[in-house]
């Protein structure tokens, strides 16, 4: 099994800290004074103090235009809806509301983009197969 790593800016690890662990409930792991680590859905993020990456709604997929670039993880169908139902009762406002696309068609999947406190784009994916992924 590979775990996938990926590191970033945010600029408040206190807004960081609550978000990610509070609002996503990922566990939070090792930190210092300028950086921390959470469990992103089975994946290590570190999220370091710095300049937030620019991103702009540059990406067209189906009907919509989405932030890019973007961090996402795929979930199954019940924990993507689980997790839709978390952020809608905090409060979470979405760049792209909870829906499903493709519906019918080779790689249907439910979907929603939000952003952390820093700005950065987060998509969360939910697929009822999980072999439909990376069907073509």
């Amino acid at each position: 099994m590979s775990i996938f790593h990926l590191a970033y800016h945010v600029d408040d690890l206190d807004a960081a800290r609550h978000f990610y662990g509070e609002v996503l409930g990922c566990s939070e792991g090792r930190s210092t004074d300028s950086w921390v680590d959470f469990n992103f859905f089975d994946h290590q993020i570190s999220l370091h103090l710095g300049p937030v990456f620019a991103t702009a709604n540059t990406g067209r997929v189906g009907a919509h235009m989405v932030p890019m670039p973007h961090l996402g993880v795929i979930l199954s169908q019940d924990a993507w809806h689980a997790l839709a139902d978390r952020l809608q009762a905090k409060g979470v406002t979405f760049a792209l509301e909870p829906t499903t696309r493709f519906t019918g068609e080779p790689g249907e999947q439910s979907t929603m983009f939000f952003h952390d406190p820093a700005g950065n784009p987060i998509e969360i994916k939910g697929f009822r197969d999980m072999t439909g992924v990376f069907a073509t």
